[in-house]
C-alpha cells in the first residue's frame, strides 16, 4: 500500500492536523503501522552510527524528532480502537498490540541509544541547556534505565517476550469486558419494571433496546464501575439487584468472557518483570518512578484514609436500614443494589434535594455551552467555535475550534460524548495530535464520555454525577490544551500518572461555583434557574455519603495494590478468594459497600494506564483541595489566577517535575488537610 492509496502514510490535509477519518478504513491501519516501525527504526540506526561525541542536538533531540510517522498513526489508531471499537477495529488491535510491545522495546532497550543518553547524561551539568532540554536528557536517561535499557541481552530477551505477552493479554482484557459488558446489558419487558426513571431515562433503554432488535421493550446497559447511575431512582428493588448483579458479575461468568485467567496471567508477568528489573513487586517498580516513590509511601496513605471512611459508611450503612425498618412495609436487610435508592431518601429527607429532579436543569448543551466552556473562557479568556465541517470517526463526534482572547490558535478540542456498544466503558481524554514547537504542531484532544442518548428529539438530561465527569474530563482536555513544549516527550499530560488527574480534579470545583452554576443550571424548558436554596443545600451535601464514596474508591485502590505487590512466583490462587481477603487486610469487606471496580473489569489497572497507580486520584487529590483553597482565598474565577494555572501548571506539560510546577503555583507543597475536610474524614 503507498502513499498514494493510504492516508495515514501524508500528514492529514485536515485543519490542525486532524486525521481525515472519512478517508480511512480499517485495512489502512496495520501496512501504516508497519512502514512507521520501519522508519523509526531507520531514524535510530542513522542517530546511533553517527561517529562524533553524543551531544544533546545528535542525540537527545534527534530521538525526540525520530517517530514523527508513528506517533500519527498510533494516536489516529488508539483514538478509534477505544471509542469505536468494531470488529475489523478490535481485530487489528489484537494483532498490533505484540507488534507495538516489541517495536518499543527496540527503542527503548536499544544498546548503542542507551550509551549516547547515558554520554549525554554524564556530562548535563557541563552543558549549556535550558531547563525543559536539561529536564529532557534525565527523563530520557531514567526512563530507558527503568525500562531495562542496562539488562544483558539474556535478560532483555525475555523482558520482551513478557512485555509482548503483556500487550496481548491487556487488550485480551479489554476485549472480553466490552463483550461480557454488551452481554450482560439488562433487558426489560415493560416499563413499569423501570418505574422510577425520567421520560428521557426510559427513551434512551427504549433506544439501547430497539438498537438491538428488542422493539417495545428496555434495555440498561452497564457503565464501567459496579453500579449504575439508575440504581437511584428505580422503585422496584428486583430491578435493582438484576442490574447491580449484572454488573458485578462482569468477565467472571466462566465463559468466553472471562477475565480471571487473563488477569491472573498479567499479575504473573507483571511480578516477573518487576524481578527482571530490580524490583520486589510490579508495584514498587511503578511507584518509583512516580511523585509517590514507593508502595509504602501509598500505602500509608490509604490506610490512614481507609478506617475513618469505613466508620463514615457504616453510620450511614446504619441509617439506610433504620430508612427500610420504619418505612417499608415489610422491612428487609440494606443490600449494595439499595444503597444508592435509600441514600436518596435521606439527602431528600435531610436536605430536601431530590438529584432525580436535578436532570431537567442539566441539559447537557447548557451544560457544555454555558457551564464547561464559560468556565474556562472566565478563567483563561479562550473562545469555542464548533466546526461542524470537520468530520471525526463517528457521526456523533463533535469538533471544536479554541482560539485564545487575541485569537492566537490554541487547537481543536474533540466531544465524543454518548454510549454506544463499540465504546470501551468509562470517561477518559486523548491526545488525537500532540502538540509541539519542534514538529511544529498544535493539540488535538478527545473527552470520551458514556452517555445514554435518548430517542430522537429528547433532550439530553445529565446527572449530577455525569456533569461532574465532564468538567473532569474538561480538566484534562485543558492540560492538553494549554501545554506549550519544545519537546512531543513532554506534550500535554505526559507528566507522572499519579499527577495527571489533579488539573481534572481541580477543573470540577466549578461545578458549583455560583456564577457559573447560575450561568448553567436552567430548567430546559422553561429556562428557570435553579433556584438558590437549593444550591446552598447541594453544597451542604458535599460531604454527604462519602463514607461510601471514599471506601468503594480506597477499597478499588487497595485491591489494585494487593494484585501487583505479589512477588515473582507467589500466587495469586482464586480471584475472589484474593479480593477478600486484601479488603479484610484493609478493613474495606463489606458487601453492602463493593469495591468500585472488581479485578475482572477493573479495566484502568488490566487495560489501561493505572496498574498499580489506582491511588493517584486520591494522591492528586491532595494536592485538588489545597489548590481549591487558594482559588478561593484568591478571589476565585478570575483571568489574574487562570493565568497563574495556566502558565505555572497546566501550561509546562511534562517539562518540569509536578511538584516543583505545584510549588512554583502555591508558593509551598501541598497540605492534606483541606482533602480531609472535604471528605469528612478529619479527625
Amino acid at each position: 500500500m503507498t502513499e498514494a492509496t493510504n492516508p495515514l502514510l501524508t500528514p492529514s490535509p485536515l485543519p490542525y492536523g486532524l486525521p481525515d477519518y472519512a478517508a480511512i478504513r480499517p485495512e489502512h491501519y496495520l501496512p501504516a503501522f508497519h512502514q512507521a516501525f520501519s522508519e523509526h527504526l531507520t531514524e535510530i540506526r542513522a542517530l546511533t552510527v553517527v561517529r562524533s561525541t553524543p551531544t544533546f542536538e545528535n542525540t537527545i533531540e534527534a530521538l525526540e524528532r525520530s517517530g514523527e510517522l508513528l506517533d500519527r498513526v498510533a494516536h489516529t489508531f488508539y483514538t478509534v480502537s477505544s471509542a469505536d471499537a468494531t470488529a475489523e477495529i478490535q481485530s487489528v488491535d489484537e494483532q498490533l498490540a505484540p507488534l507495538m510491545a516489541a517495536h518499543g522495546d527496540a527503542i527503548r532497550l536499544d544498546g548503542a541509544l542507551y550509551w549516547r543518553v547515558a554520554q549525554v547524561h554524564e556530562r548535563l551539568d557541563s552543558l549549556e541547556l535550558d531547563a525543559e532540554q536539561r529536564y529532557l536528557v534525565e527523563r530520557h536517561f531514567r526512563e530507558m534505565t527503568h525500562a531495562g535499557a542496562a539488562l544483558d541481552e539474556t535478560a532483555k530477551a525475555r523482558l520482551t517476550d513478557l512485555n509482548q505477552r503483556l500487550s496481548t493479554l491487556n487488550t485480551t482484557f479489554e476485549k472480553n469486558l466490552l463483550g461480557d459488558t454488551n452481554e450482560l446489558a439488562v433487558l426489560f419487558d415493560t416499563a413499569e419494571e423501570l418505574d422510577g426513571l425520567s421520560s428521557g431515562e426510559l427513551s434512551a433503554t427504549a433506544r439501547a433496546a430497539a438498537d438491538r432488535g428488542f422493539d417495545g421493550r428496555y434495555l440498561v446497559t452497564l457503565p464501567l464501575f459496579s453500579g449504575h447511575p439508575y440504581l437511584a431512582s428505580l422503585t422496584v428493588r428486583e430491578s435493582r439487584r438484576r442490574i447491580m448483579a449484572a454488573s458485578l458479575e462482569r468477565a467472571s461468568r466462566g465463559n468466553e468472557h472471562d477475565n480471571r485467567s487473563v488477569l491472573t496471567e498479567i499479575v504473573q508477568l507483571r511480578a516477573e518483570r518487576a524481578a527482571l528489573l530490580g524490583y520486589p513487586s510490579h508495584a514498587a517498580y511503578v511507584t518509583a518512578d512516580e511523585t509517590a516513590g514507593s508502595p509504602d509511601a501509598v500505602e500509608r496513605m490509604l490506610r490512614e484514609l481507609a478506617a475513618p471512611a469505613a466508620r463514615n459508611a457504616a453510620r450511614e450503612q446504619a441509617a439506610l436500614q433504620e430508612i427500610i425498618d420504619n418505612s417499608e412495609a415489610e422491612p428487609f436487610a440494606l443490600e449494595a443494589h439499595d444503597w444508592a435508592f435509600y441514600t436518596e431518601k435521606v439527602r431528600t429527607a435531610r436536605y430536601d434535594i431530590d438529584t432525580a429532579a436535578l436532570r431537567p436543569y442539566f441539559e447537557a448543551e447548557r451544560v457544555l455551552q454555558d457551564g464547561v466552556f464559560f468556565a474556562a473562557t472566565r478563567l483563561y479568556g479562550i473562545r469555542f467555535t464548533e466546526r461542524s465541517d470537520l468530520s471525526s470517526y463517528h457521526p456523533g463526534v463533535r469538533t471544536f475550534e479554541v482560539h485564545d482572547e487575541d485569537g492566537t490558535a490554541v487547537g481543536l478540542y474533540v466531544l465524543d460524548l454518548y454510549t454506544r456498544d463499540s465504546k470501551r466503558g468509562g470517561a477518559w481524554m486523548n491526545p488525537i495530535v500532540s502538540e509541539s514547537a519542534l514538529r511544529g504542531t498544535l493539540p488535538v484532544v478527545a473527552n470520551n464520555l458514556n452517555v445514554s442518548q435518548p430517542g430522537d428529539g429528547e433532550a439530553t438530561l445529565l446527572t449530577l454525577d455525569e456533569v461532574t465527569t465532564l468538567f473532569h474530563e474538561f480538566g484534562h482536555a485543558l492540560h492538553g490544551l494549554f501545554a506549550r513544549v519544545t519537546y512531543p516527550h513532554f506534550s500535554g499530560t505526559n507528566v507522572f500518572r499519579d499527577f495527571v488527574e489533579f488539573p481534572s480534579q481541580v477543573n470540577e470545583m466549578w461545578i458549583l461555583w455560583s456564577e457559573v452554576l447560575s450561568n448553567y443550571a436552567r430548567h430546559f424548558e422553561t429556562g428557570e434557574p435553579l433556584d438558590e436554596a437549593v444550591i446552598e443545600r447541594l453544597r451542604a451535601t458535599e460531604t454527604f455519603d462519602q463514607g461510601h464514596a471514599t471506601s468503594e474508591y480506597l477499597a478499588a485502590a487497595w485491591l489494585d495494590q494487593a494484585l501487583h505487590r505479589i512477588g515473582d512466583g507467589d500466587e495469586l490462587g482464586e480471584v475472589a478468594a484474593f479480593e477478600a481477603a486484601a479488603l479484610t487486610d484493609i478493613g474495606l469487606l463489606n458487601p453492602v459497600v463493593p469495591t468500585r471496580y472488581s479485578s475482572t473489569y477493573f479495566a484502568h489497572v488490566f487495560s489501561g494506564g493505572y496498574s498499580a497507580g489506582y491511588y493517584s486520584y486520591i494522591w492528586s487529590e491532595v494536592l485538588d483541595a489545597d489548590t481549591v483553597e487558594w482559588f478561593r482565598e484568591n478571589g476565585g474565577l478570575t483571568r489574574a489566577n487562570g493565568d497563574r494555572f495556566r502558565s505555572r501548571l497546566l501550561g509546562v506539560g511534562g517539562a518540569k517535575d509536578p511538584l516543583q510546577a505545584y510549588r512554583d503555583f502555591r508558593g509551598r507543597d501541598a497540605e492534606i488537610a483541606p482533602l480531609l475536610k472535604r471528605r469528612g474524614l478529619e479527625p
